[in-house]
């Protein structure tokens, strides 16, 4: 209990900056449209992190420095496809969130 406590704690801690909240709901977004994996360009030509970079107006390496303290918080996974960095949502992790306020 103890450490579901902790790992919770640290998820809601990620998602109460505002920026990575907004990255976070606009991946799961582009996820649900895109089939559970999305793409984000180093050049910042993906159109996912394009719209980032206008709805956000932060750099490439703040988004990529939001992403990684959301990948660190358990709440996405991101792996490497030569220049793309793809991520998606960890599995389970929106019922997980969703938990500890839906119904009992």
């Amino acid at each position: 209990m103890a450490n579901d406590a902790r790992r919770l704690a640290r998820m809601y801690k990620a998602l109460g900056n505002e920026h990575r909240l907004a990255l976070f709901l606009n991946l799961i977004e582009q996820s649900r449209a895109s089939g559970g994996r999305v793409s984000l360009d180093k050049g910042g030509h993906t159109c996912f992190l394009a719209a980032l970079l206008g709805d956000l107006r932060l750099t490439p390496p703040t988004i990529s420095h939001h992403v990684k303290e959301l990948a660190d918080a358990g709440l996405i996974d991101t792996e490497r496809d030569g220049k793309q960095l793809v991520c998606s949502l960890r599995p389970g992790v929106l019922r997980e969130l969703t938990a500890l306020i839906g119904p009992r």
